[in-house]
């Protein structure tokens, strides 16, 4: 450099020219994609000449034919290479031809994707999920969906590898390196437009004629027009009577005139109705009344019902719970048949919902009102076990359509009533007394204890604090149960009081047998409750013993241990 360093020789002027204009021209630099010519060309490698390098780059030839490059391996061919270092440890250019070819090729695939332009490609090989397309321009491999393949279903696509054809671009993952590519747009393009056109020629209020029905779905039907577009008829559209399935009234391959209700060019439909080519059988709906009898046909049935129709296509809905009077958990299933005409009566009009509800029992006779007229309350009547459960009886009286209700506290007086109902069984006949009659909730109440002798009557002459005598049936550690005599039920009196003293208060003084005196403590006829205690009778008797032996000396001689602490408290409340 020391040479150069006067630059007023002219020699070294022109120099100076000379290597700045080469250095302005040529810019070198690594991760770039450069072109180089073929040079020279031996057995194993091919060597390329790019100005700006010091030295020339090498490249295999394997690497070139397996890039399908065979043909440009000529002197004078230029190839593009990607520089990746201009100088190894060796002193040597590192380039590579194939890594330059992805890159070109990943460059080209993101400008149509930017551009929203189609690539052509062909399938090269099948793979999970799909296929994989070869870029024709690059040889890049790109992956296409089997749902990208076409618009239709194949179960084959055989006829379509290794066809040049177009693809869109739909997917780019710049960090993976990876492209998902779409036959399927490619032919829905095609097809938007055309359809487009055909969609143009119809609107709302033409008719379509001789329309085939194509294929059925839950929620309408699919009509072929002229084997050109596809329409679909709701399943509303389909009929003015209710229908849950589109084959309920179609069947495939059947031709229909169809109305063109909507047009939507913007989603390319068409909606069409059958119904509304005929006249809305509902407009007749002033030609029937309310609370007036007509026959009905059951068109179908439910789980809720059964439609029925009064004249062809005005339907109306006969619920369950309108097939009887009587029976319960009704099946219109279970009852009617589709085609089966019954009399029926109309006991709604909605005009506002399209609704009209009918009910059949309304037409039989009202078998709780008979019944009623027949066996009015109070009576006592006959009637045949025809159910149980585990807290009642269902008694069937005569041959009347209804079961009257019978609960296990009206079977007895006595007895639990649960074990009571332990007793009967179904087809026992037993007398009963209608205790309630609601014929508007179809309820009748039977009982069996209202047909004896009620042995509450025995206090119907007793009073609170009357003294009565009673027979120990049983002891128990809460207190006696005891039988009063002349009566045939049973009572309790609680180890409470049993004695004015705790420790006499023992049930386990008696053994059972014995009879003793006690007294009503308490009486309620309403609620059939009466209490009896001992205690009471003892504090009875010492308050009477009291107000007859007022003196504390004749108080030691009665048989009660507190008498005299009792009469010197008298006396203090004397004074």
């Amino acid at each position: 450099m020391e040479i150069y360093k006067d630059l007023s020789n002219p020699a070294s002027q022109e120099f100076e020219k000379l290597l700045n204009s080469q250095l302005s021209k040529i810019q070198i630099e690594e991760g770039k994609i450069i072109e180089g010519k073929i040079n020279k060309i031996t057995e194993k490698f091919v060597f390329l000449f790019v100005e700006g390098l010091k030295s020339e780059p090498v490249l295999d030839i394997n690497e070139l034919k397996s890039m399908g490059l065979a043909e440009k391996i000529k002197v004078g061919e230029t190839i593009k290479v990607l520089l990746e270092r201009i100088e190894d440890k060796n002193g040597e250019v590192v380039v590579s031809a194939s890594k330059a070819h992805k890159i070109f090729g990943w460059e080209k695939l993101i400008e149509a994707y930017e551009k929203n332009e189609p690539i052509m490609g062909k399938i090269t090989s099948k793979c999970k999920g799909g296929a994989i397309v070869e870029h024709i321009d690059t040889g890049s491999l790109m992956f296409l969906p089997g749902s990208q393949i076409s618009d239709k279903p194949l179960k084959d696509i055989s006829h379509l590898m290794n066809e040049p054809q177009k693809f869109a671009v739909i997917k780019l993952d710049r960090v993976r390196g990876n492209c998902c590519v779409s036959r399927r747009e490619i032919i829905s393009s095609f097809k938007k437009e055309d359809k487009a056109k055909l969609i143009s020629q119809y609107k709302v209020g033409d008719v379509i004629k001789d329309a085939v029905v194509k294929g059925f779905s839950s929620f309408g039907c699919f009509f072929s027009v002229n084997g050109e577009l596809d329409v679909l008829t709701h399943l509303q559209e389909l009929s003015y009577s209710r229908i849950d399935h589109p084959s309920d009234i179609l069947e495939i391959g059947e031709k229909r005139d169809l109305k063109v209700i909507t047009v939507d060019e913007s989603k390319l439909q068409i909606g069409c109705s059958i119904k509304q080519l005929y006249p809305d059988p509902f407009d007749n709906i002033d030609n029937y009344k309310l609370n007036t009898q007509y026959i009905v046909k059951v068109e179908k049935l439910s789980d809720f019902g059964a439609f029925c129709s009064l004249e062809s296509g005005l339907t109306t809905l006969l619920h369950n719970s309108e097939l009887s009077w009587s029976k319960k958990n009704t099946s219109a299933k279970k009852m009617l048949k589709v085609g089966q005409e019954l009399p029926c009566i109309i006991t709604e009009i909605d005009k506002s919902k399209r609704r009209v509800a009918i009910s059949h029992r309304l037409t039989l006779e009202n078998p709780f009102e008979a019944f009623e007229k027949r066996f009015p309350v109070g009576e006592i009547v006959e009637g045949e076990i025809v159910n149980k459960n585990e807290y009642s009886l269902f008694v069937k009286i005569e041959n009347l359509d209804v079961d009257a209700f019978l609960h296990c506290n009206d079977l007895t007086y006595l007895n639990n009533g649960e074990e009571e109902l332990a007793k009967y069984n179904k087809g026992d006949k037993i007398k009963v007394m209608v205790l309630e009659i609601k014929s508007s909730e179809q309820k009748i109440r039977v009982g069996l204890r209202q047909t004896q002798a009620d042995p509450f009557d025995f206090f119907k002459d007793k009073t609170k604090n009357q003294t009565i005598t009673c027979k120990v049936v049983r002891t128990d550690n809460n207190g006696l149960i005891v039988r009063p005599e002349g009566c045939e039920m049973d009572f309790q009196i609680k180890k409470s009081a049993i004695a004015i003293n705790a420790a006499d208060a023992r049930p386990s003084r008696w053994t059972g047998g014995e009879k003793l005196d006690v007294a009503i403590s308490d009486i309620d006829f309403k609620k059939r409750k009466v209490v009896l205690s001992i205690k009471l009778l003892e504090i009875m008797d010492r308050d009477a013993a009291l107000k007859n032996y007022g003196s504390e000396a004749s108080g030691k001689n009665l048989p009660f241990s507190s008498l005299s602490e009792d009469l010197l408290k008298k006396k203090e409340e004397d004074k």
